[in-house]
């Protein structure tokens, strides 16, 4: 878990991405880019290549696409491989850390930072913080409520490495233990109960981190949410879990025969969810597209706040995917005067409509390079760079 009192800390570090390199990874087949310190814009038409830019860019801190697709499909079409290498460097600008990723098609990725291997990927995770908002996010506030954990786990993993080693033991448990309920002949009850016991010892841990989490996101979340829509409506968090029952194992045991009716596990925090609410009622049934994608948007900034004072004490990268589609002119604004001023750290937007962008570079007087991007080619065409870069 995080401990007491961690948001009193401030971000002393930084995590700059300088330079990247792309090789066959979707749509961009070679790329090598520069970037700014603080503001980087890329203007473009749809299906340019701007997203898988920003993917690729998450790819190397999460080892994986946000797509949520196997790994392979990230390889460019009629390719063997994609290849990844980013140069960041932190408070010094001499001191500098390499991270590479390569997959080559039906082997496993490869992951190296400064040259050496990562013996297990889940090492890697929390060493780059990210904060990525994209238009397929809206899955988060109207999809189910897989998407929503897949949130939680994601932003926790990145603050606190115990959690993602407990997450697999318990996703391991679950499988255990839901193979032995569809068994047959009928299954031995003692190996079931001792997987349950398993899944109850991780999964208090797992509640107990996320219950923590949601509490220090609620008000962060609010925060923002109020500032974007200037108070028209107001938003809320909740977190529900079966561990809210009493102890997980007596939870997972009282309806063991419902269990081994339907052949699965129908109790543990595998279904944990979020309640996202608009003036108390839920989103999904009340929200128009603008209040959704603005939900989105404070979750993520609070999500930011959140990464930027606990885990490696380090402000996270930003990077904000076509995020003004679908807002009204007001909301535009005020995100506009958000990610415009110093409160973040190195921030990658992408935009169809240049206008927002250079009201943004207009509204700042922080570095920023600005990119054009066509069929997976970025062209710089305008920057604003400290003469030490």
């Amino acid at each position: 878990m995080f401990g007491p009192g961690f948001l009193c800390k401030f971000a002393d570090e930084i995590m700059i991405l300088h330079q990247l390199c792309i090789l066959n990874y979707k749509n961009i087949v070679e790329a090598e880019l520069s970037f700014s310190h603080a503001l980087n814009c890329i203007i473009g038409d749809n299906g340019e290549g701007k997203t898988n830019l920003l993917d690729a860019i998450r790819f190397l801190s999460l080892c994986k696409s946000i797509s949520g697709a196997q790994d392979s499909m990230c390889i460019h079409h009629g390719e063997d491989a994609f290849m990844l290498k980013g140069l960041y460097y932190d408070d010094e600008v001499s001191n500098t850390t390499e991270v590479h990723c390569a997959l080559r098609r039906g082997q496993k990725k490869i992951l190296k930072r400064q040259g050496k291997p990562y013996k297990r990927l889940a090492e890697h995770i929390g060493q780059i913080p990210i904060v990525m908002v994209s238009p397929s996010g809206g899955e988060l506030i109207t999809g189910g409520s897989e998407e929503r954990r897949r949130f939680l786990d994601t932003v926790i993993s990145q603050m606190n490495p115990m959690y993602l080693d407990t997450l697999s033991r318990y996703n391991k448990a679950l499988m255990q233990r839901n193979a032995l309920l569809k068994a047959d002949p009928p299954c031995d009850v003692e190996l079931l109960a001792l997987w349950e016991e398993h899944m109850a010892r991780e999964g208090e841990y797992i509640y107990e981190c996320r219950k923590e989490f949601v509490e220090t996101l609620s008000p962060l979340f609010e925060h923002y949410y109020r500032h974007i829509s200037a108070l028209h409506e107001e938003a809320s968090v909740t977190y529900t879990s079966h561990c809210q029952r009493g102890p997980l194992i007596d939870v997972i045991q009282r309806d063991r025969a419902k269990d081994l009716a339907v052949g699965y596990s129908l109790h543990g925090t595998h279904r944990d969810d979020l309640g996202l609410l608009i003036d108390g009622y839920p989103i999904r049934h009340e929200g128009s597209q603008g209040q959704t994608k603005t939900m989105l948007i404070a979750l993520k900034l609070a999500q930011y706040d959140l990464l930027r004072h606990t885990g490696r004490n380090t402000s996270p990268i930003l990077l904000l995917d076509d995020i003004f589609d679908r807002l009204d002119s007001h909301r535009v604004e005020r995100i506009v005067a958000l990610v415009g001023s110093d409160q973040f750290g190195q921030t990658f937007i992408t935009d169809t409509n240049r206008d927002h962008l250079d009201k943004i570079l207009s509204l700042t007087n922080l570095d920023y390079r600005l990119f054009d991007c066509r069929a997976g080619h970025f062209t710089p065409i305008s920057d604003h760079l400290s003469p030490t870069l």
